[in-house]
């Protein structure tokens, strides 16, 4: 069994690799930056968990494609798929200031890179009968700040399309889930990494619900 996280970071990245790594599962990991990457590659191996890296651009939809083909080569069988990258600050101007094209950015990150990469896994997971689709975003999608037009706009479109996932998937043993957060995400800041982790370990195990809700009020 093996998981590929996209956007894979130091913070909540590297605690998700190490939840499920713990749990016997096998890490792929997917950014921008191979050397980064490789750091976090060994870092893992060296606590005994199976891990493996390959660089895309999320943004790219062929390299992102083909990221997630080598890895499950390289460890097996995709069952669980988590997708979280960062948006970019450039991602955050104000909504009158926000044109047509500034939301391209966004909308290429959350949207287009989210199915590209569930369309990368889906068809062997149906065939399989199971599997685990987890997004993971902040909380603009609520809030809809104009402050923060495009993360507004991108994330209100990848939880709208994880949700559809959820209803459709639901009868074909395809867990889809969605954990958001509203504060910052690192050791001494408002949700420790791990805390995080384990509530998207539970999405994995427990298959209940679609959403988790973290800091801020249901």
């Amino acid at each position: 069994m093996s998981i590929v996280i996209v956007g894979a970071g130091p913070n909540l990245g590297m605690a998700i690799a190490r939840r499920f790594g713990r749990e016997g599962v096998a890490v792929g990991l997917i950014a921008r930056n191979q050397e980064k990457l490789d750091r976090l590659v060994t870092e893992l191996t060296g606590t005994g968990i199976t891990a493996a890296a390959a660089a895309a651009d999320i943004r790219e939809p062929a390299a992102l494609t083909a990221a997630i083909q080598t890895l499950a080569t390289q460890l097996g069988p995709v069952e669980i798929l988590e997708y979280s990258p960062v948006p970019a600050p450039e991602f955050m101007k104000p909504i009158l200031k926000t044109s047509a094209e500034d939301l391209r950015g966004p909308l290429e990150v959350s949207v287009f890179g989210a199915a590209t990469a569930v369309h990368a896994v889906l068809e062997p997971m149906r065939k399989a009968g199971h599997g685990t689709i987890l997004f993971t975003t902040g909380t603009a999608f609520i809030t809809r700040n104009p402050q923060r037009a495009g993360v507004g706009v991108s994330f209100s479109g990848e939880v709208a399309y994880a949700e559809m996932l959820h209803k459709a998937l639901a009868d074909e043993g395809i867990h889809v889930a969605h954990t958001a957060i509203n504060g910052a995400i690192g050791p001494g800041e408002q949700f420790e990494p791990d805390a995080v982790a384990d509530i998207v370990w539970r999405h994995h195990t427990a298959r209940e619900g679609f959403q988790t809700r973290l800091g801020i009020d249901e």
